[in-house]
């Protein structure tokens, strides 16, 4: 059995004989855990060897007629636990959604033996005692709300003693059926004659008369009839429409109603593939008929999707389903508009901004099969496919496939690739700029390998200018923020009726803030970063744990009141923008602007719409949205991308700087590409203006395996986390002694890592460089989880939080 909790081991629960029958794998049943708490449990599997040592308690209670999972997904969460080193609890508590995942809740219930004489209880004690004797029974949480209090215990275990109450443990299943009212004509005025007499003989209520007639027109064109598309189409009231029901003219009834609104099932492909794209399918399709995987390495623009499009008809013609995955929750708006045009009601989307109601019902209906397609980002991959055919996953290169916290930490990209050879289905990645890893599996042979380099409608890549950011050095303000060659050129093409998207990867208004008299920098008081500036709430934010603090106008260290902002973020651009431009309409695409379950698709629709001109962002706007008015791109500032410490620092720069130039000179005109940068002689620069995506893999590829990084190895980091500075670095050192024996020359560290303490938590970091050898590599794992719960033995190192992060990023 499956608990949804991180678990060392699964557990063994007994099955009562009249359930036998119905106890199978992937139903949910109610068991106790430890003394009396209570828990939905997922069935594994059923057998007949009773454990050794102790006698296994019974399940209380069957959840479910039917599974909820299919049995490859309980094997996918078995590989998942085991190659990313966490429990299948953990993976059990990604992979459903919530209102699947009960456990429960104290509830208090009043005891009638004991009266309503509450002089002997004190004000806290009498408060309760009352709301029971009126409720009968009370949650936790109520009596938190009755106290205005959080520290409530104390307060229950006295009535609990007085026997004023009793406890029991409450296991409640959460969700909940939308309910919506139809409207329907009474059967007496089902014969025409009989309704034709009712209107021809109509006198008073004309109100009522114009509702009768809506209704009768909504029948007739929809089928079925909401209430409230009823009130709302013939503008009027409930009372009006309450009327109608009083005569026995209409009558209302409750129905069960999906959450999310689903087109009519088609398919429909309206447009033709270039020659280029044609012979691409056919290569990708050759390619799929031999090897389980194909990568198909696009330029920006060439029309990837439209391929897609093709072979997820393919799939729905076979009655198979597809996993179509992206990186981000923000594309996912823009193209299951295209897609819905193209399929309708056979594909759904499904990411984390939806609520707990509506995953149950996309769950089930992909479940069932009714969902033919599934668009999402990383955790639709544990969705409950019936027959997988086909995973695309788009901009695999992309670092948001790989999940950073909580357990499993696992990457969504190559755990596709593993649930699909498990249902000997196929998949297709696709990118502009493949990580180096995937392109080294391609270039091998292990993976298919199909080019597309000629860009849709045989439109231009666009053209790189490098602005040398050395000679655009202001004494008071620091770096300039927009150059005047792209402020110029901004000008020129919002004039033209033309579109740019402006690249910082800083949010916030000004990254740091220094003393202008000392160098003081205020610090985040539970981390060592320094504090962002956000000028829309004139508040320094911490982007590692999230705290606000107050604007600083004193330093800490010299008391002077003069402070300098260094650097920028977003919020100054667009504030620069709007100061310099008066007359362009702009729009900020950040994790501070946009908020909400709708936000990304209302700003993406703007500036499709062309309601926007100049549209600033971070990471969200590089990432394959496709605009066909943009024709310049600036990169405010390359040294940021160029400059991090780590062995992917020029994939990422590449990646980075390639794919938001790609935004520009989609359709029929040839786009600019301004890049401000003060490092102009950096090697990645000259790659990124030839679009040399061959000739950083060439580059990239030698430094890996000189240093023996991926894809030569694979890399297990562990993180070490403690309160105190002087115990996590001597468990540090204890741990990387217990694991030199079996790692060797393969361990790095430990080290502090860059930033060495997050939320007061201080940090030590060890890397394993390993061998790609099946077995080592599964030897390893299994030892450093046994030196983890070794090392958790001694006192001294028992709240030491150990974190092992495979194939870290």
């Amino acid at each position: 059995m499956i608990i949804p909790l991180a678990l060392p081991k699964n557990f063994t629960w007994s099955v009562p004989p009249e359930w036998a029958d119905q106890v199978k794998p992937g139903i949910r049943v109610e068991v106790v855990l430890g003394k009396n708490k209570k828990y939905a449990g997922l069935v594994k599997k059923v057998h007949h060897l009773p454990p050794q040592g102790f006698d296994p308690k019974p399940i209380l209670n069957i959840l479910d007629n039917e599974p909820i999972v299919y049995e490859h997904q309980l094997q996918f969460w078995e590989w998942m636990a085991g190659y990313y080193m966490c429990t299948e609890g953990d993976v059990m508590q990604a992979a459903l959604p919530s209102h699947f995942k009960l456990s429960s809740e104290t509830v208090l219930n009043y005891n009638e033996v004991y009266g309503d004489d509450f002089q002997e209880l004190d004000e806290e004690e009498f408060l309760v005692a009352e709301a029971l004797l009126i409720r009968k029974e009370l949650r936790i949480a109520e009596v938190q709300q009755i106290l205005d209090a959080s520290h409530v215990y104390p307060v229950i275990k006295r009535l609990i003693d007085r026997q004023v109450c009793h406890v029991w443990e409450s296991l409640k299943d959460t969700y909940k059926e939308k309910k919506e009212n139809y409207v329907l004509l009474h059967p007496d005025f089902g014969e025409e004659a009989r309704l034709e007499e009712l209107l021809n003989n109509w006198s008073r209520a004309p109100k009522q008369m114009e509702l009768l007639l809506a209704y009768l027109h909504l029948q007739k064109t929809m089928g079925e009839v909401s209430q409230a598309d009823l009130l709302k189409k013939s503008d009027a009231t409930a009372a009006q429409l309450k009327g109608l029901v009083e005569k026995n003219i209409l009558r209302v009834e409750k129905r069960s109603v999906d959450r999310i609104r689903y087109l009519p099932k088609d398919v429909n492909i309206d447009f033709e593939l270039s020659e280029a794209q044609q012979q691409a399918l056919r290569a990708v399709k050759d390619n799929l008929e031999e090897k389980p995987v194909c990568l198909l390495h696009g330029v920006t623009g060439s029309g990837k999707t439209q391929l897609y499009i093709h072979l997820m008809e393919e799939c729905i013609r076979k009655g198979q389903q597809v996993l179509y995955m992206l990186p981000e929750i923000a594309l996912t708006a823009q193209i299951i508009r295209r897609l819905q045009k193209h399929f309708g009601g056979h594909i759904a989307i499904y990411h984390s901004r939806f609520n707990a109601n509506e995953r149950i019902e996309i769950w089930n209906k992909v479940k069932s099969g009714d969902i033919r397609i599934v668009l999402g980002a990383r955790s639709a991959i544990f969705m409950p496919f019936r027959q997988l055919g086909l995973v695309i996953c788009d901009e695999e290169h992309d670092t948001s496939f790989k999940q950073q916290e909580p357990a499993p930490r696992y990457h969504a990209r190559d755990a596709a690739i593993y649930l699909s050879a498990m249902l000997k289905g196929k998949v297709l990645l696709g990118s502009a700029t493949p990580s180096l890893e995937t392109y080294h599996n391609a270039v091998q042979g292990k993976f298919g390998l199909v080019k597309l380099n000629q860009r849709y409608g045989d439109a231009s890549l666009p053209e790189i200018t490098l602005l040398d950011t050395r000679k655009m050095f202001s004494k008071e303000t620091g770096k300039i923020v927009i150059a005047p060659e792209l402020t110029e050129a901004i000008r020129t093409s919002v004039e033209a009726g033309k579109q740019v998207i402006l690249f910082q990867n800083r949010r916030g208004y000004s990254p740091y803030q220094l003393c202008g008299t000392c160098g003081w920098i205020p610090q985040c008081k539970n981390c060592n970063v320094s504090l962002t500036y956000h000028k829309y709430s004139h508040k320094l934010h911490c982007h590692y744990c999230g705290t606000v603090y107050p604007p600083v106008h004193i330093c800490e260290k010299c008391g002077n009141h003069q402070f300098v902002q260094r650097n920028f973020g977003t919020e100054r651009i667009e504030e620069e923008l709007l100061a310099q431009l008066p007359e362009a309409k702009i729009a900020r695409m950040d994790m501070d602007s946009v908020k909400g379950k709708h936000a990304h698709d209302q700003l993406i629709q703007q500036f499709e719409q062309q309601k926007v001109n100049v549209l600033v962002g971070t990471q969200m706007v590089v990432k394959g949205l496709d605009f066909e008015h943009v024709d310049l791109v600036g990169i405010l500032d390359a040294d940021s991308i160029l400059g991090f410490t780590d062995f992917r620092v020029n994939e990422r720069a590449f990646q980075l700087m390639e794919q938001v130039s790609g935004r520009a000179g989609r359709k029929d005109h040839k786009g600019k590409v301004m890049i401000q940068v003060s490092n102009i002689a950096h090697p990645v620069l000259e790659l990124v203006r030839k679009h040399d995506y061959e000739g950083y893999y060439q580059m990239d590829i030698r430094n890996r395996q000189e240093f023996f990084y991926p894809p030569f190895s694979r890399i297990i980091t562990l993180t070490l986390k403690h309160r105190d500075k002087d115990v996590v670095k001597l468990a540090a050192f204890r741990f990387a002694d217990m694991l030199r024996p079996k790692t060797g020359n393969y361990m790095v560290g430990p080290a502090e890592p860059v930033v060495n303490r997050v939320r007061n938590m201080f940090i030590q970091e060890i890397t394993c460089k390993l061998p790609r050898d099946t077995n080592f590599l599964r030897d390893i794992k299994a030892f450093i989880l046994d030196r983890i719960a070794l090392l958790h033995q001694d006192k001294q190192f028992r709240q030491v939080i150990i974190t092992p992060d495979v194939d870290a990023l």
